[in-house]
């Protein structure tokens, strides 16, 4: 199937020919639906914090933090193109989107145009009247294209979100701002942004353009770090017979794993205590507040949690008696909400030990958790494998079985969506880093249909960053306000009162 080029093309990817034929194999047999068995809510699954409770947490987060290294992963590679799809139809005059009068119509963004942070920008670049009589589709090429702003092709990092008395932020201004509240410890503070290879020196730039600004403001030094998704961590693409996907020059097609790649990014971290937000999600000043409160009171959780399990591992391996066996188990069924499996019962008392371990041993994620308002996105589910373990896992559309009514009960049932609001602990008892890529559920892979230069394809993606990628990590879900998740899909959204101060 391979010839000696496409060995090469492998190797200069860093990816073995073994695991081509994998992914290959995986496109044959297709991945497995996950076995949701029920979702996971407020009443079992959740846990929805007290104000005590939050206090309570928060004074443990800020007892401690100048002891941790944190670290701040904002995942921002992806490009701002989709925010602006309604604009583009109608600049292209695919779909005349000015016609519809609604919140996300292109009349609505050119009859609010001045209220978006970008407005002045705009205006300079298009040096004519933007308001009275606007040539409409001139003045979305000085938005979108290389003449102007060039907002299209630039990631969502980049672009100005919020206003603040005429001077104005792009969202990863406000990671700096929130990493300050946050994540600074000893007077520090870390944030890893996700970037692709063409933006890194655009962000390079930008960060270092307003770098001391925020430093003299909050006090502290950045310590600013660019990661690129890995080359090998690309998949391989196939023809509807499950061959290679060849190009015109006959070399073969791999695309971007999916955010699913970025754990290997997340292994190269240094870090006591990982906060993980998406570049999107960020709100103006004034409605901060919710967003601290919980950052802190959810990585509070965390420490707690940490700090019972590391000591629950230290008397184990200690020659644990058997009331010692029970509590952990009851830990893990009433605290960490996991069923173990079938046969634990059974095993010697030398083998229970070891399972408890085992199962304890594991990277840690706090999750916080939304009530579901109608917002896309994964779910929180109880799954339950083979060996008839359950365990809680964030869960997307993609990897149910929609087709099967029990499953579409509980997919109906379901109160709550994931926000990608996580704090996570990546060492062990010993001060070790984990090896993430050990704890993915590789099963959880989804395959998709996509098409090049008018071909059809075959596109996999690998395990998501929060789904299977972090499958066999200990996980507790806490339910946070709806006034942290704000994150902006289509331009129109920075017209919201989040983002507009208000």
């Amino acid at each position: 199937m391979f010839k000696d080029k496409d060995l090469k093309q492998f190797s200069e990817k860093g990816i073995s020919k073994e695991k081509v034929e994998k992914q290959i194999e995986n496109f044959k047999k297709g991945f497995p639906y996950v076995n949701i068995i029920k979702p996971a809510t407020g009443l079992f699954g959740i846990i929805k914090l007290t104000e005590n409770d939050t206090e309570k947490l928060i004074k443990t987060y800020e007892t401690v933090s100048n002891n941790e290294r944190i670290v701040k992963f904002v995942p921002a590679s992806g490009a701002a193109s989709r925010m602006f799809k309604n604009l583009f139809d109608y600049k292209d005059n695919t779909v005349d989107t000015f016609q519809e009068k609604g919140f996300n119509s292109t009349y609505n963004f050119f009859k609010k145009i001045k209220n978006f942070a970008f407005y002045n920008d705009l205006k300079s670049a298009y040096k004519k009247d933007l308001i009275e009589n606007p040539e409409y589709k001139e003045v979305l090429k000085y938005l979108l294209e290389e003449e102007g702003l060039n907002y299209g092709n630039l990631p969502k990092g980049l672009l100005k979100f919020h206003n603040y008395n005429g001077i104005s932020r792009t969202s990863v201004e406000e990671h700096l701002v929130e990493g300050a509240e946050y994540a600074k410890s000893k007077g520090k503070i870390n944030i890893y942004f996700t970037v692709s290879p063409e933006h890194k020196d655009s962000f390079n730039k930008h960060i270092n353009e307003v770098r001391e600004h925020y430093e003299k403001k909050y006090l502290a030094k950045y310590q600013i770090e660019f990661t690129i998704q890995k080359a090998s961590t690309d998949t391989i693409a196939v023809n509807p017979e499950n061959k290679p996907f060849r190009l015109k020059d006959n070399s073969i097609l791999f695309r971007p794993g999916g955010h699913g790649a970025l754990i290997e990014n997340l292994n190269d971290i240094d870090a006591d205590i990982i906060f993980v937000k998406n570049i999107d999600n960020v709100v103006h000043d004034k409605l901060k507040e919710d967003t601290y409160k919980y950052k802190k009171a959810l990585a509070g959780l965390l420490i707690k949690l940490r700090n019972q399990i590391f000591g629950y591992i230290s008397k184990l391996n200690d020659n644990a008696d058997e009331n010692l066996i029970i509590e952990v188990k009851e830990f893990l069924e009433k605290r960490l909400f996991i069923e173990l499996d079938n046969k634990f019962n059974e095993r010697i008392k030398a083998e229970k030990i070891s399972y408890l371990i085992k199962k304890l041993n594991r990277p840690i994620r706090v999750c916080g958790m939304v009530k579901n308002e109608g917002e896309p996105g994964g779910g929180p589910f109880f799954v339950q494998k083979e060996s008839g373990s359950v365990s809680l896992q964030i869960v997307e559309g993609a990897q149910i079985d929609m087709n099967d009514s029990e499953k579409v009960k509980v997919v109906n049932d379901a109160t709550h969506f994931n926000p990608v609001d996580l704090i996570l602990s990546v060492k062990d008892y010993t001060g070790k880093a984990f090896d993430l890529k050990k704890y993915i559920d590789p099963a959880t892979g989804f395959i998709s249909e996509k098409s090049k230069d008018g071909k059809i394809l075959k596109a996999q993606e690998l395990p998501g960053l929060w789904n299977g990628a972090m499958a066999n990590w200990l996980t507790v879900f806490v339910e946070v306000p709806i006034t942290t998740f704000n994150p902006v899909k289509v331009v129109n959204d920075l017209l919201r009162g989040a983002h507009q101060g208000i």
